[in-house]
């Protein structure tokens, strides 16, 4: 969009770009008079012609509809200027102006004897101006004509002038604008990333600075409609509440300056509505909310006000305030209608002279119907819906906000570039993520954690935990777009601070362990990939940042509590010594295969189903537990109260955890489950919702059960995906103190109202609104849940979470829907009220079968197909503790499989059991018939994972071995009971269950709690580099690494455990030979 700055055109322009320091002073003054005296000349000319014209303007030039409202103005020293014939001589009138002024009678000076078109000069005049003249019988006199004071009109010299009552001063308008050419230079748009070197910033950083927006609000209607009162109310909300820059306009404050010099008559009512609108359109280009208020009564007047901030891009709104004559005549504020009624007043709009109703206003106020209130809050929510009270893009649909830093986050490779990303993944080093991890990757790849683009730099960290938000510049106002993307700078700041803040109250931070740094510095690399416990690369981390893992610090102020036995808590001691921070890209979807992914979308896609569902708001209501009638309850009131406030179509987002969840919460699927049933119920059941208004869909972070911090959290997140407003409960993300709390005990940690206080008031929370839950009961008189009616509380009972879950252990059928026991527990049952039937169902199925831990998904963990030889087969899932792998011809693999597959000594069968990448703890099974390979447990019957890192090798056993206990090292230790262990040292994994030759070139003696523990190193005959590897020196000459990295490995991996290192008996491995006795001695007692 063009911008123009005025300017005369007699400058020349290469004086005009001359530096004033290469001109003398006095040149300069003498160059600046001589290129601006015609112009200032010029003006000073037509100034005092509009002045002449002005001040002699009588009341009897003003129409007769306004004329008893028209003030007289004009001092009786003013000379009142007769008409004469065009021919006649021109005199002047000598005589006091207001300021002190007087006129001169000079032959040079001329006067406007008429102007009804293209005029003719009647003399010189300074400066090149010239006015011209016609004859008089040209002009036709107005039927009335009364001089403002007649006694100084007969004192005064009278001149053979034209009479100023018969100039038609819109008609000298509209020929002076059709001649006149737009003295303008042209200056382009600033363009992004600069400042003032055009005429204007970029509306993009205007807006973005001033965290707003332009737009006109042209508000028309006849008199007494409530243009004032409306505009002053929304000028009033705007500003006191919102912090918003808004400027009214309208008669009162425009007549008394720009626009002092206009009548009521048609053509001043449309000069009137050019300038305002001129006004307005310079006020919302500069990013200001402009309020106007005028009556307007002409269409084409109002139409060309909307084409000049059409042309300049300004949203310009055209608010009808429709009224009926007879409700104006009954407010009528002013008294004026009453006074046309008595014929006092004549030519009044709306009554006699015609007001032109708008055809396609934007807007239509009957504020006859409305309260001032509401008319307000149809305005204020048609600026909010088109982004007008936000300073960056729209980026979601009308009335729901932009996520969170002003920016869509969706940090999935595009397809096309999928291949070439996942196959440069694969030569990165390789970093371990957990299954909470994944979660947090998949809350910052689908943008719930906006403006966040990776795992937190230090720098981020740091301003999560002291402030619970962090500074963002999303439009580099500052130069600080990329402070949260760029390594933390500890030395070096920013001059400016970054202009705006967003909540982010939760650390989401990568542990990673010493080794893991130390390989991937050594890598000489700057990105990493991220690799799943089940050995799947998920995704590429990029300029990767590594900084101390202070986890006191961070676990003291993210908690403010002290409890060694919180479950979170202790996730974040485990973690490793460092964190890494940097952006990722998520190589393909996050996905669990559990049946439950149709649940889970994306930030972006949930904007589009509410956007598809037409909402002009959103309300989020988080679960983490069965959704009963009382909840119901509260969802439909809540949509019912944004309805009263205006709102047409709120949608429910019904938003169940689906992250990691301690492990007495109730399992993600049979709360999943249990909410299809209550959409499926629909409206039938007072305990269902209806699933037109209504979104379903897992929001995928783990809970970290922080309280007022982590609810911070749950807002935010759902706010960057849409919702207005977020329904906050009593203690809201907190729970019970375990056994070990300094404080609580088995108490809550957390107050009960400090978390919604807290939500409240906290930093970057914006325009967000909360609800908050209230008491409901269960009515028996007519079995809905609802707020206990203080007349009739006999009719209510109390049904509490711990009373449900122990009728759901109980198994409780349904109440007969008459006769409702008020000892719900000793009758073993449930009101038929309070949760739909199929739904209650799946609850005490759950309850009745709880301790049976591999039936149920506790929280969103992957179903992977495990990587496995073609000639196997499993049950269960693979990492869970049903997991089974056996062969399908051999009876065992410790068994039936022969050490070695020739009569090379040099060569044995390897057995993989865990393959490259893969921590799931694997093993063969010496105590179940056929020796399958089952996951390996810890000792609270949990399934075991490698924590220590990604693994670099294959991992198995040797069949037909056994290290025997009886057999005692030289270091005192006995062996450790289970088949020989081999690590394949090759680049490619290994398929779980394979029976791959592998060439033996060393082992190493691991001594663990106690035992021995020999690891048989080979590399795979189909390994590229086998033909080269013969030896671990061949191996030490090809990979320098790997062996001084297993071993770090073997003695440290279960440190991340909490377990003491381990320790080996030599610190290099044994050669072939003494591999191969091993092997030929573990083979004989075995």
């Amino acid at each position: 969009m063009a911008k123009y700055a005025y300017a005369p055109l007699s400058v020349s322009e290469q004086r005009r770009k001359t530096p004033h320091g290469e001109m003398s002073d006095r040149e300069r003054d003498d160059n600046l008079v001589n290129e601006r005296m015609p112009m200032c000349v010029a003006i000073c000319v037509l100034l005092a012609i509009v002045f002449v014209l002005s001040r002699t303007a009588s009341p009897g030039m003003i129409p007769e509809n306004n004329a008893a409202a028209a003030v007289n103005t004009v001092p009786d020293t003013v000379p009142i200027v007769e008409a004469a014939p065009a021919t006649a001589t021109v005199n002047t009138v000598s005589g006091p102006v207001p300021g002190g002024v007087s006129t001169v009678s000079t032959e040079s000076t001329p006067v406007v004897q008429s102007v009804s078109g293209v005029t003719q000069s009647s003399g010189p005049v300074p400066g090149g101006v010239t006015v011209e003249q016609t004859p008089a019988s040209s002009i036709t006199a107005p039927t009335s004509f009364r001089p403002a004071n007649p006694q100084a009109a007969s004192d005064a010299s009278v001149c053979d002038c034209t009479d100023p009552a018969n100039l038609d001063m819109g008609l000298i308008r509209q020929k002076l604008f059709a001649q006149t050419p737009p003295h303008i230079i042209e200056c382009s748009a600033a363009s992004a990333n600069t400042d003032q070197s055009a005429c204007h910033l970029p509306a993009e950083q205007r807006y973005a600075a001033l965290n707003q927006k332009g737009a006109t609000l042209w508000m028309t209607g006849c008199s007494g409609a409530g243009k004032t009162t409306i505009a002053t109310a929304l000028e009033e909300k705007l500003v006191k509440h919102y912090g918003k820059h808004v400027y009214r306009l309208d008669g009162d404050n425009l007549r008394t300056g720009i626009n002092r010099d206009l009548s009521f008559s048609e053509a001043d009512r449309a000069e009137s509505v050019r300038r305002t609108g001129e006004i307005s359109t310079l006020f919302s280009d500069a990013g200001v909310i402009t309020l106007v208020g005028l009556i307007s009564p002409y269409r084409a007047d109002r139409d060309e006000v909307r084409k000049r901030h059409e042309d300049q891009g300004i949203p310009f709104y055209e608010v009808f305030l429709d009224v009926p004559v007879d409700e104006l005549k009954k407010r009528d504020p002013k008294g004026q209608y009453a006074r046309v009624e008595s014929g006092e007043l004549k030519h009044f709009t709306c009554i006699d002279d015609p007001y032109e109703e708008p055809l396609s206003p934007e807007i239509t106020l009957k504020t006859h119907e409305l309260k001032i209130e509401e008319s307000v809050n149809a305005l204020f929510k048609r600026l909010e819906e088109d982004g007008i009270l936000m300073g960056a893009p729209k980026l979601s649909g009308p009335g729901l906000p932009n996520p969170d830093g002003d920016e869509i986050v969706d940090l999935h490779v595009a397809p096309a570039d999928k291949a070439a990303r996942t196959e440069y993944a694969q030569t990165l080093p390789k970093v371990l993520i957990n299954d909470i991890d994944l979660n947090w990757l998949q809350v910052i790849g689908e943008g719930w954690a906006s403006p966040l683009k990776g795992f937190m730099r230090e720098g981020t960290l740091l301003e999560t935990l002291h402030f619970n938000s962090i500074l963002v510049d999303p439009f580099n106002l500052t130069g600080n777009a990329l402070r949260h993307e760029t390594k933390t700078n500890f030395e070096e700041f920013s001059e400016h601070q970054a202009p705006s803040r967003v909540s982010m109250s939760v650390p989401i931070t990568l542990t990673v362990t010493d080794l893991t740094k130390e390989i991937v510095e050594e890598s000489g690399k700057r990105d990493v990939a991220l690799v799943t416990q089940m050995g799947q690369i998920v995704a590429i981390l990029s300029d990767y940042e590594i900084y101390e893992n202070r986890k006191e610090e961070i676990v003291t102020r993210m908690y403010g509590v002290i409890d060694p036995g919180h479950p979170y808590i202790k996730h974040l001691y485990s973690g490793g010594d460092y964190l890494m921070g940097g952006e990722i890209e998520l190589l393909d979807r996050i996905k669990y295969n559990d049946g439950l992914d149709k649940w889970r979308k994306t930030a972006t896609e949930i904007m589009q189903e509410f956007k598809d569902k037409n909402a002009d708001t959103v309300y989020a209501f988080q679960t983490r537990n069965p959704t009963h009638a009382g909840h119901a309850y509260l969802m439909r009131s809540a949509g019912e109260d944004l309805k009263e406030q205006g709102y047409k179509n709120p949608v429910l987002w019904l938003s169940p955890l689906g992250g990691w969840t301690k492990e007495d919460d109730v399992p993600l699927d049979v709360r999943i489950k249990q909410h299809e049933e209550v959409l499926n119920a629909g409206t039938t059941h007072p305990g269902g919702l209806d699933p037109e208004t209504t979104v379903m869909a897992i929001w995928p972070a783990p809970m970290v059960y922080a309280g007022p911090t982590e609810v911070q959290f749950h807002a935010k997140s759902r706010r960057s995906a849409g919702a207005s407003y977020f329904v906050a409960g009593r203690d809201p993300a907190g729970m019970k103190g375990s056994m070990d709390a300094m404080a609580h005990p088995d108490d809550d940690l957390y107050d009960g109202d400090h978390g919604r206080y807290v939500l409240q008031n906290s930093p970057g929370v914006g325009d967000m609104k909360f609800l908050s839950f209230v008491k409901v009961m269960y009515d028996t008189s007519d079995n809905i849940m609802k707020v206990p009616d203080e007349t009739r509380l006999d009719d209510f009972i109390s049904i509490s979470g711990t009373k449900m879950r122990t009728l759901a252990r109980q198994g409780a059928s349904l109440c007969s829907p008459t006769n409702i026991p008020t000892d719900l527990l000793a009758a073993n049952c449930i009101p038929s009220g309070f949760m739909v039937p199929k739904g209650w169902d799946g609850v005490v199925d759950y309850y009745k079968h709880s301790e049976e831990k591999d039936r149920f998904i506790p929280w969103s963990q992957p179903f992977i197909q495990p990587y496995k030889s073609f000639d196997t087969s499993f049950t269960g899932r693979f990492g869970q503790t049903n997991f089974q792998l056996s062969h399908n011809t051999m009876g065992s693999w410790w068994h039936d499989i022969p050490m070695r597959p020739s009569t090379d000594m040099s060569v044995i069968n390897f057995i993989t059991e865990i393959p490259m990448y893969v921590t799931a703890k694997m093993e063969v099974s010496k105590e179940t018939p056929g020796n399958p390979i089952l996951q390996d447990t810890n000792k609270d019957g949990t399934p075991r994972y490698y924590s220590y890192g990604v693994p670099f090798f294959n991992y198995g056993l040797v069949p037909q071995t056994w290290e025997d206990p009886s057999l005692i090292s030289p270091q005192g230790n006995g062996g450790d009971n289970d088949p020989l262990d081999v690590i394949e040292l090759g680049s490619t994994p290994l398929a779980m269950g394979s029976i791959t030759p592998c060439r033996v070139l060393g082992s190493l003696e691991l001594i663990d709690e106690g035992e021995t523990d020999h690891k048989i190193l080979c590399i795979s005959l189909t390994d590229p580099d086998a033909d080269r590897i013969h030896s671990i020196a061949d191996l030490t000459s090809i990979k320098p690494t790997i062996i001084s990295r297993l071993m770090h490995w073997l003695k440290r991996y279960k440190t991340s455990d909490g377990k003491p290192e381990n320790a080996l008996a030599q610190e290099y491995p044994t050669t072939q030979q003494e591999a191969i006795g091993i092997l030929n001695e573990t083979n004989e007692r075995w």
